[in-house]
C-alpha cells in the first residue's frame, strides 16, 4: 500500500491510497466465495457457479463494490498511519480506480488538526467559591435521598403531577388511528416531559376506571410529517393513579440508607461528604471558567468536517445512553418531536466547544511539555477496568496500540486541565443572579455540559 497527501484549502486534505492488485484479487475472490450462494446460473446448481461464468454473464464488476468497501475498510486504518498526518474527521471516501489486474485506488477527503495560537494560560482569572456547607444543603440532600427511597403506592384520589399513572391510549387524526400512538398498560409519570406537550398534563385529575380524551398538537418540528403540526386526539383508559410514599426521616432512615446508626451520625457524615463534593464541583467550574477565558484569547481555525464528526459521536453518544437505559431511540425521536438532523443542528455549538477545549488543552499540555508516563498509564488502565467491572490483564489484552495512544493523551489533557487550574488566580466575586420573569424558564431548562472533555474521540475524532 501506498499514501499520497494533498492539502486542501480550509484545513481539508485529501489522502490517494494504492493497494496491490493481489490484494484486490483476494478482496473480489472472497466476496465471489460469500456470494455465489446466493447466484443462479443456468447450467449450474446453485451455489456452484465457477467465478469466471458469472462474470462473464453478468460483467466483472457485480463483485467490485463489495470488495471496494471491504478493502477500503481494511487498508485505511494503516493509510492514517503511514500518511503521518493527525486526522480529525471521517473521511469522505471516493473510488478512484477499480479493474481486475490493475491496483485499487481510492481517495479519502479529510479534516486535519488546526494549527492553535494559544493565549495566555498562566493567572487566568476565577471566581471565588466558599466550599462550606450549610444546615439548608444537607437538608436538600436528605430530602433527595427521601424521594429516592419513596415507594410508588396505589391511591384512590385524580391525579397530580409527579404522580405516575398506567394507562391505555391510542392516537388518532382526523378521525384515524396512526402508526406508534398506541400502548397498553404503559407507566407514565406526570411531568416527566417523555410525551407530547400537553399530554402529560392532560392526565391531571383523572382518576383510576376513568376513561378520557387528551387534545394535543404535534410540534410542526415532529420528525413524521404526516403528523407534523397536526392536532391529535387520544383516547385513554386510566388504570391506576400511584402516588410516591416518603420515608420519615428518623434514625431507621438513616441506618437505611447509610452506614450510620443514628441520624446525628449520618448528617455528620453527609457533611463531609458534600464538603468533599463541593471541593470538586468548586475545581471543576474554575477548570470550565479557565478553559472558556483560554478559548476566548486563543485563535483557530475549526475546519467544517471536523464539526461535524463530533456533532455526530455526541449525538451517537447521547442514543447509546437511552438504549443503556432502556428507551428505543426511534421511539424518543417520536415522542419529543424530534429528528435526527435538528438534534445534529443542536448539539452544534456544544462539538464546537468541545473541539476548542481540546484543542487549546493539547496546546498547553505541547506548550508545557506535558507527558502520560507509564505509571499514569497503569492507573488509568486499572480505573478503566474497575468500571468495567473487567481484569487488568483483560483490559490490556482488549486494548490495541492505537487506543493505547489516544488513552496517553486523553491523561497528558486532563494534566493540562489541571495545570490551568494550579496557576489560576480565583479573584473574581460571584455574580449575583438578578430575578426576571423567565426565572421559571431558565429554572427548567436543561444545564449545560461541561466544557472541557476528557473523553475518548472528544477531539472530533470518530472511529477510524
Amino acid at each position: 500500500m501506498s499514501v499520497t497527501v494533498e492539502k486542501l484549502e480550509k484545513g481539508m486534505a485529501k489522502l490517494t491510497i494504492e493497494v496491490s492488485p493481489d490484494k484486490l484479487e483476494e478482496a473480489i475472490e472472497t466476496v465471489y466465495k460469500k456470494e455465489r450462494g446466493r447466484i443462479n446460473l443456468p447450467g449450474f446448481r446453485k451455489g456452484k457457479a465457477p467465478r469466471m461464468m458469472i462474470e462473464r454473464t453478468y460483467g466483472k464488476e457485480i463483485f467490485y463494490e463489495e470488495a471496494a468497501d471491504a478493502l477500503v475498510q481494511q487498508e485505511y486504518p494503516g493509510a492514517v498511519d503511514d500518511c503521518g498526518e493527525d486526522i480529525v474527521s471521517s473521511p469522505k471516501i471516493e473510488v478512484v480506480q477499480i479493474e481486475s489486474g490493475k491496483p485499487f485506488i481510492f481517495s479519502a477527503e479529510v479534516a486535519l488538526k488546526p494549527e492553535v495560537k494559544l493565549g495566555s494560560y498562566k493567572g487566568i482569572e476565577v471566581t471565588k467559591a466558599d466550599a462550606a456547607i450549610t444546615e439548608e444543603e444537607i437538608d436538600e440532600e436528605i430530602e433527595r435521598q427521601r424521594k429516592m427511597s419513596a415507594r410508588d403506592v396505589v391511591v384512590d384520589r385524580p391525579a397530580e403531577m409527579d404522580d405516575t399513572v398506567k394507562l391505555d391510549y391510542e392516537g388518532f387524526v382526523d378521525g384515524k388511528a396512526f402508526d406508534g400512538g398506541k400502548d397498553e398498560g404503559h407507566l407514565l409519570t406526570l411531568g416527566s416531559g417523555t410525551f407530547i406537550p400537553g399530554f402529560e398534563e392532560g392526565l391531571v385529575g383523572k382518576k383510576a376506571g376513568e376513561e378520557c380524551e387528551v387534545q394535543v398538537t404535534f410540534p410542526e418540528s415532529y420528525h413524521e410529517q404526516s403528523l407534523s403540526g397536526k392536532d391529535a386526539v387520544f383516547k385513554c383508559l386510566i388504570h391506576e393513579v400511584r402516588a410516591k410514599e416518603l420515608p420519615e426521616v428518623n434514625d431507621a432512615f438513616a441506618s437505611d440508607i447509610s452506614e450510620y446508626e443514628t441520624l446525628a451520625e449520618y448528617k455528620d457524615g453527609l457533611r463531609k461528604q458534600l464538603a468533599e463534593n463541593k471541593e470538586k464541583q468548586i475545581r471543576l467550574g474554575h477548570e470550565d471558567e479557565c478553559v472558556k477565558a483560554l478559548i476566548e484569547s486563543s485563535e483557530m481555525e475549526l475546519p467544517e468536517a471536523m464539526i461535524e464528526t463530533q456533532q455526530r459521536q455526541i449525538l451517537n453518544d447521547f442514543m447509546m445512553q437511552l438504549q443503556m437505559q432502556g428507551m428505543n431511540p426511534t421511539q424518543y425521536l417520536q415522542m419529543t418531536g424530534q429528528s435526527r438532523d435538528r438534534m445534529l443542528e443542536q448539539v452544534r455549538p456544544q462539538a464546537v466547544e468541545r473541539i476548542k477545549a481540546r484543542l487549546v488543552l493539547e496546546a498547553v499540555a505541547k506548550a508545557e511539555s506535558l507527558t502520560a508516563t507509564d505509571e499514569d498509564y497503569e492507573k488509568k488502565l486499572e480505573e478503566m477496568a474497575k468500571q468495567y467491572r473487567m481484569s487488568l490483564d483483560k483490559v490490556k489484552e482488549v486494548t490495541d496500540a492505537r487506543e493505547e495512544k489516544q488513552i496517553r493523551q486523553d491523561i497528558i489533557v486532563g494534566k493540562a486541565a489541571d495545570f490551568l487550574v494550579e496557576n489560576c488566580k480565583a479573584v473574581k466575586e460571584p455574580v449575583q443572579e438578578e430575578e426576571s420573569d423567565d426565572k421559571e424558564e431558565e429554572a427548567g431548562a436543561k444545564k449545560a455540559p461541561r466544557a472541557i472533555p476528557r473523553r475518548k474521540k472528544s477531539d472530533g475524532k470518530e472511529q477510524q
